[in-house]
């Protein structure tokens, strides 16, 4: 079958931008409200998640021709809870620290409707590698938007950004914004610690999505001003021509 021009660049790209999976379809929000508390845990699990997705994006490719129809959903949760049981016990082996923080919140990637979507309504109907693509790509997005939350969150919580706490291969260290602390006396401190409770959370997102609305919004009045002013052209040309028929 012939394929549209750029056909895998899209099939990445709308993960990331037109369909982001937490931002645009507004799916797996459980967990990214539970685990954006630091920019850290928000990118272990956005990684945790990819790998997940790609994962199981990929085996449920290689196998769709051969799950019957009538057990594609239970086979498909065995084939994510097989991967996500090797991802905690790996996370468990090598991240301790990032275990404990996310918890029960690996676990529950198996049932996060994103990727059981992805595997139903992509990877069990089309190839191997345009699969292994939209997981990337819809993994990518939904880790951008966890990083997002996760940066406001931190930053408007605790006025600072901290590294090497859950991973500790890097040194430590923190990059005070809206909180400054000197030899154990804080020099200033604007952080509102609300947002890192799960208030925080909701209004945090709340206010993402509301801007991207506004966004989508401002996009759609001009485009609708566009073409009216290009239909009113059209209709001053159509005039002017049939004035100047009639003066011939």
């Amino acid at each position: 079958m012939a394929r549209e021009k750029g056909y895998t660049k899209k099939n990445f790209l709308k993960g990331i931008v037109m369909e982001n999976p937490l931002l645009v379809s507004i799916l797996g929000t459980c967990p990214a409200l539970a685990t954006t508390k630091t920019v850290e845990a928000a990118l272990g699990m956005g990684l945790l998640f990819t790998i997940v997705l790609i994962c199981s994006n990929v085996l449920v490719s290689l196998l769709r021709k051969l799950i019957a129809e009538e057990i594609r959903t239970p086979a498909y949760i065995v084939i994510i809870a097989t991967f996500v049981t090797i991802v905690k016990m790996m996370t468990n082996a090598f991240l301790p620290e990032l275990y404990s923080t996310l918890g029960v919140f690996i676990s529950l990637i198996v049932v996060n409707c994103i990727v059981l979507g992805r595997a139903e309504a992509y990877a069990s109907k089309n190839t191997v590698f345009d699969s292994l693509i939209d997981a990337l790509g819809m993994g990518i997005g939904y880790t951008c938007a966890l990083l997002l939350m996760a940066f406001f969150r931190e930053v408007l919580g605790s006025g600072m950004i901290t590294f090497g706490k859950i991973f500790t291969f890097i040194p430590e260290f923190s990059i005070p914004l809206l909180k400054y602390v000197k030899d154990g006396v804080t020099v200033y401190d604007y952080s509102i610690s609300i947002f890192q409770n799960p208030a925080g959370a909701f209004i945090v997102f709340a206010l993402i999505l509301a801007v991207i609305a506004f966004i989508k919004n401002r996009k759609a009045e001009l485009k609708a001003n566009l073409e009216r002013q290009e239909k009113i052209r059209k209709m001053q040309e159509a005039k002017a021509a049939a004035a100047n028929g009639g003066n011939k």
